[in-house]
Order: C-alpha cells, then sequence, then structure tokens
C-alpha cells in the first residue's frame, strides 16, 4: 500500500505517468515503466520533493542508489537533504574491493555489490530504487549496507506490488511507496 494518502494531487499524477508494459522483460511479468514519469518534468520533480519532504529531517547521511533505476532517484534526493550518495552496482561494475550480495528477483537471479569504505560504521541510510516487488533487491542492499555498519533507516520507492510481499522480505525494515502497482 502507498504511505501518503490518496488525496495529495501530487500522487494521481504520479500514477498515471507510469507505464505498464505486459510480458516484459519475460512472459507474464507486468513492467513497471518509469521512464515515462520522466518525461514530465513536473512529475519527476513532484516524485523528488515527496522523498525529500520525508527525509530532510532525518539526519541521513548515505543515500544508497540500486542500479539502474534507483541511480535516477537517489542522487537528487541525496543533493536536496545533503547526504551522500552510494551507488549499488551489478557485479563487475566497480573498481577495487566490493561487499557482494546475491538475491532472487521476481523473475530470475541477480547480486549488488558496493565499494568497501564508502559507508562508515553508524552512517545512516536510506535504501531508493524505482519499485518494491519481491523484495530480494532491497533485501541485498540493506545486507551490504549493515554489512559495513550503516543503520538502514528506510528503504524509498516510487512503486509497490503487493501482491508479491517483498516487504516480508525485509525483516521489519520500513518501506515508504508513493505508488501501487496498476
Amino acid at each position: 500500500m502507498s504511505a501518503l494518502k490518496p488525496d495529495d494531487p501530487r500522487i494521481p499524477a504520479i500514477q498515471s505517468r507510469i507505464r505498464v508494459v505486459p510480458d516484459f522483460p519475460k512472459p507474464g511479468i507486468m513492467f513497471q515503466d518509469i521512464t515515462t514519469l520522466l518525461l514530465d518534468p513536473k512529475v519527476f520533480k513532484d516524485t523528488i520533493d515527496l522523498f525529500v519532504e520525508r527525509y530532510k529531517s532525518k539526519n541521513i547521511s548515505v543515500v544508497a542508489g540500486i542500479e539502474a533505476r534507483g541511480f535516477i532517484f537517489g542522487p537528487p534526493i541525496a543533493l536536496s537533504i545533503g547526504a551522500k550518495f552510494v551507488p549499488l552496482r551489478k557485479p563487475k561494475k566497480l573498481p577495487g574491493k566490493v561487499f557482494r550480495q546475491e538475491y532472487d528477483l521476481e523473475y530470475g537471479s541477480d547480486c549488488l555489490e558496493m565499494h568497501v569504505g564508502a559507508v562508515a560504521s553508524g552512517e545512516r541510510a536510506l535504501v531508493v530504487d524505482d519499485l518494491i516487488a519481491t523484495g530480494g533487491t532491497l533485501s541485498a542492499a540493506i545486507d551490504l549496507l549493515e554489512r559495513a555498519g550503516a543503520e538502514v533507516v528506510e528503504c524509498a520507492c516510487v512503486i509497490e506490488i503487493p501482491a508479491l510481499k517483498g516487504r516480508g522480505r525485509l525483516d521489519g525494515k520500513p518501506v515508504y511507496v508513493l505508488v501501487d502497482s496498476q
């Protein structure tokens, strides 16, 4: 369920800009495409503003964005709240020593990596991605950050697919979402 009241006029506009693509990337998947949201500067800004409003006073020092769509939403949130941005990348994209975490997806498996030393022990972190589905990607991100000693405050996603019960894989970590899947 979305975290906001449905009467916030920004929410229906955000919801209306998310395109659903059937059978992508595999048959049976209803892909939630945020690229159409990015084509509307006002709605894109409203999306960022809703997250900034929530996190600006929570003393977050790290915004960790999950590749690739977390790289779209994470940096403007980080800049706006005065936090650093830490990319959580697919395998073999980061030079140097990395923490590595494998995880299951709705339609397969994957891995996330984060530079060793990108996050200091005790830092307060926010995990950002476009979507929570099965929770595997967010769970892997939380594991990476906690292995580095960070306190994960919350996960922030534009969209949730409630039927897939992804929150159940997050060991009680709060998730803040703007809209439910269409």
